[in-house]
C-alpha cells in the first residue's frame, strides 16, 4: 500500500496575491502534491483552510500516514479542535511535515511547547542549504548544499527545542544563518520542519526540494498500527502486576468518605 499524505495548504495568497497565482495556479498544496506523487510509494492528496473541518475530519486523519503543513496569514482562523486532533495523530504515530512559516503554526508551537520565533527579511536574496548531515535518509540523493535563486531569509536565534537531528543549514546573502531542516518525535509520530517555500518564489517547483519532501514523506512514515492509548494514564492494580506485590502504606482511594446511608 502507497504511504498516504495528506499537503495541507492554508490557501490564501493563493486567491489574493496575483503573484503567487501566477507562481501556483492551482495552489502551493496541488503543486506539493503534484511532486510528492512522482514517487510510486506516495499517494498525495490535499486539503485546505476553507474546507470543511479544514478538510482534516476524524476519518480523514485516521487514514493519513504523513501530513504536511503549510501556513503563513491565518495561523489564528485554524480551529483550536482541529490541531488538538492532528496533535493526537501526531503522538499515535502520523508524521507530520512542517514548512517554511508554518513554524508558526498552532500545531508545531503545540508539539513544541516553545514559541518557534526568529527573525525574517523579505528581499528576495539566494540562499544556499547546506547538508549537514550527508547520510540521513531526509538528504539522499541531493549534493552538498541547495542553492535557491531567491528566497525569504529566516536567522538565528529559532526558539524551538534542541532537535534530534539537524539535517539542514543555511546560510543567506544577507550573511544569517538558519537551522533549516531539523527533526523530532512526539509520542509515536515523526516531525521534520523544513524551512524554504516563500510564497512570491518559486521553491517548491525546485527538484530538489521536491526531492527533500519526497524523502521527508518516507522517513516520517510509521508503518506500525496507531499508539491509541498514548495519551492514557493507565492504572495497573496490584492483582495484575508481573511479579507478586503487596501494597504497603496509605493510598488516596483510602482517605475517601464513605458515601452517606
Amino acid at each position: 500500500m502507497p504511504i498516504k499524505a495528506v499537503v495541507w495548504g492554508e490557501n490564501v495568497h493563493e486567491q489574493t496575491d496575483e503573484v503567487v497565482r501566477e507562481i501556483y495556479p492551482d495552489g502551493m498544496h496541488a503543486t506539493i502534491a503534484a511532486a510528492l506523487n512522482q514517487d510510486k510509494a506516495i499517494e498525495a492528496t490535499t486539503a485546505t483552510l476553507q474546507e470543511p473541518e479544514h478538510g482534516l475530519t476524524e476519518k480523514r486523519l485516521a487514514a493519513t500516514d504523513v501530513l504536511l503543513w503549510w501556513g503563513h496569514a491565518a495561523h489564528d482562523a485554524v480551529d483550536d479542535a482541529i490541531v488538538e486532533r492532528v496533535q493526537r495523530r501526531v503522538w499515535e504515530g502520523m508524521g507530520l511535515i512542517v514548512l517554511h512559516s508554518g513554524h508558526f503554526s498552532k500545531i508545531l508551537r503545540r508539539l513544541t511547547g516553545t514559541p518557534c520565533a526568529l527573525k525574517w527579511r523579505e528581499a528576495g536574496e539566494r540562499e544556499r542549504i547546506w547538508v549537514v548531515n550527508r547520510n540521513h535518509p531526509i538528504a539522499e540523493g541531493l549534493g552538498e548544499c541547495i542553492e535557491l535563486e531567491h528566497e525569504e531569509m529566516y536567522g538565528e536565534p529559532f526558539t524551538v527545542p534542541e532537535p534530534m537531528e539537524t539535517v539542514f543549514i543555511s546560510w543567506f546573502e544577507g550573511g544569517e544563518v538558519f537551522r533549516s531542516g531539523l527533526t523530532y518525535q512526539r509520542g509515536a509520530g515523526r516531525i521534520f520542519y523544513f524551512r524554504p517555500g516563500h510564497e512570491t518564489y518559486p521553491t517548491y517547483h525546485n527538484a530538489d526540494v521536491q526531492k527533500v519532501l519526497r524523502n521527508a514523506v518516507r522517513w516520517a512514515y510509521n508503518p506500525a498500527k496507531p499508539w491509541t492509548t498514548v495519551a492514557d494514564g493507565i492504572n495497573v492494580p496490584v492483582g495484575k502486576t508481573k511479579e507478586p506485590l503487596v501494597e504497603k502504606g496509605p493510598k488516596l482511594n483510602s482517605h475517601a468518605k464513605k458515601p452517606a446511608g
